[in-house]
């Protein structure tokens, strides 16, 4: 397989939360979740440092034991990250660090996935079906409960700033919770939640992981569908895609067109030909 890369923060003064890494044989995609200014995590070592851990204790796991179910590398992947900060942190803190997981292994017969959380996989068939979008959507549906305040005011104000610290700090509330939405975080039992499945390999041309940042062209800004977003990316690179995305922002840095919790989220895109 071949595969293409982008990744950008969402500042440059600030580490990039946004996690990809490949094998011969598998891709993972994370997506780390930011604490806002004001709030705690209970970790001392930061979003990007866990996003960063986990991710690769996941590709090693899916790489390494071909056989063993997708569910059960990403709770082994959870618990040994968990073990790394276990004696300096509070794990059991409702802000403790998490992240979404997108991870895919590929063999000669069969393409397996699993997806936790709200960024996408996008699959791409060899037939006239067109693109299948797979992201779970649990998150994005207790949000949408949530996110009133936040929307209503004006993104870089004083009062968009808390009322984005209240909206997180209301979400962890329904983190983990059998009527919330799931992430990876401390507990390993996350990744039961998860989305999977598999599908020939030969029904597939290929496939494109993408965190909410870069996602967010489609699915918020509603500017491209999924195969005009994908005919992007394979002509010209995922760059172009993150470049259009940061255009959109940019056009927009007030929330007023676009609600959203970020003028500007980290972005990420993995794009891989079969």
């Amino acid at each position: 397989m071949r595969i293409e890369i982008a990744t950008e923060p969402a500042r440059a003064d600030r580490p990039n939360e946004d996690f990809i890494a490949a094998s011969p044989s598998a891709v993972v995609l994370l997506d780390g979740a930011g604490t806002p200014a004001g709030s705690e995590s209970g970790c001392e070592h930061g979003v990007a440092w866990y996003v960063s851990r986990l991710g690769v204790n996941l590709l090693a796991s899916v790489t390494n034991q071909p056989d063993r179910a997708l569910t059960d590398c990403l709770a082994d992947a959870i618990a040994e990250t968990a073990e790394l900060h276990a004696d300096t942190c509070d794990l059991h803190h409702p802000g403790t660090p998490s992240a979404t997981v997108i991870a895919v292994r590929v063999t000669d017969e069969v393409l397996e996935y699993l997806v936790l959380a709200d960024s996408t996989l996008v699959l791409e068939h060899t037939d006239e079906t067109g693109p299948t979008a797979i992201t779970d959507d649990r998150e994005a549906q207790i949000g949408a409960t949530l996110r009133g305040p936040m929307d209503a005011t004006l993104a870089g104000t004083p009062e968009h700033a808390e009322a984005l610290r209240a909206y997180v700090e209301a979400m962890r509330a329904h983190r983990n919770q059998p009527d919330g939405f799931w992430v990876a975080a401390a507990d390993p039992a996350a990744a039961y939640a998860s989305l999977t499945g598999s599908v020939p390999r030969s029904d597939l041309t290929g496939f494109t992981m993408l965190s909410d940042g870069a996602s967010r062209l489609v699915d918020r800004f509603h500017l491209a569908n999924w195969p005009q977003a994908l005919k992007l990316i394979r002509d010209h690179g995922p760059i172009a895609l993150i470049r259009e995305v940061r255009a959109a922002e940019l056009s927009d840095v007030e929330g007023r067109r676009w609600p959203r919790g970020k003028t500007h989220d980290d972005t990420a895109v993995a794009t891989v030909t079969l």
